[in-house]
């Protein structure tokens, strides 16, 4: 499959799919610990961009409702429609994460959970660039990625019909991605999950006085 095809197997995945994934009523889970991580380490109000947003629950929900400036950002049509309705205080926006231009230093924090994994591989490293880009000095990476490398398809993907499709690199392609992005990595942690699992990644873009 050309990069195209891979797009539209994750978007049309996500759109026949989207209940099946997480309800409207789905709590933080697994999230909580790292959103209020992240609450704890930016300023108040400040501007967050969520990349791969699904249906706003959770990441933009709590970000939103601790008063925080939420932009949200997915492929697929039906979870942007589902987070307008669920999180009316955000603002959200169907586009293709790889293909984004936004301005230089416009967000303190980029969130970025179990979706660069079902990015074409090619487009993840300039996507991390612009990542650093479009932080402001001292602002956070917040992203799960794969931990070992793997590229496929299933085709009845959570035994609800649709297709699905992944492609990650290892834990330590990606450390070198932000790095080579000028991030600061301040923590890494193994998430498991089944027989293997995804690498959770804390980044900051350093302040001028860091560098």
């Amino acid at each position: 499959m050309g990069s195209d095809d891979e797009r539209d197997v994750v978007r049309r995945g996500y759109d026949e799919l989207s209940y099946h994934y997480r309800a409207d009523d789905a709590d933080d889970g697994q999230y909580a610990p790292w959103l209020a991580g992240l609450h704890r380490r930016l300023p108040a109000p400040a501007a967050v961009l969520d990349l791969g947003c699904g249906c706003g629950v959770p990441a933009a929900r709590f970000l939103a409702d601790a008063g925080h400036h939420v932009t949200g950002v997915d492929i697929s049509d039906v979870q942007i429609e589902r987070a307008r309705r669920l999180v009316p205080t955000a603002t959200f926006v169907r586009a293709d994460a790889t293909r984004l231009d936004l301005p230089p230093a416009s967000f303190d924090a980029v969130v970025c959970l179990y979706a660069f994994i079902h990015m074409p591989l090619a487009g993840q490293p300039p996507l991390i660039t612009s990542i650093a880009r479009w932080l402001r000095p001292g602002g956070w990476l917040l992203a799960t990625v794969g931990h070992s490398a793997w590229t496929g398809t299933e085709d009845d993907w959570l035994g609800g019909g649709a297709a699905m499709w992944w492609s990650h690199a290892d834990a330590s392609t990606y450390r070198s991605w932000l790095q080579q992005a000028g991030l600061t990595i301040t923590a890494e942690d193994f998430i498991p999950e089944g027989t293997s699992g995804h690498t959770l990644f804390w980044a900051q873009r350093p302040h001028a006085s860091d560098r």
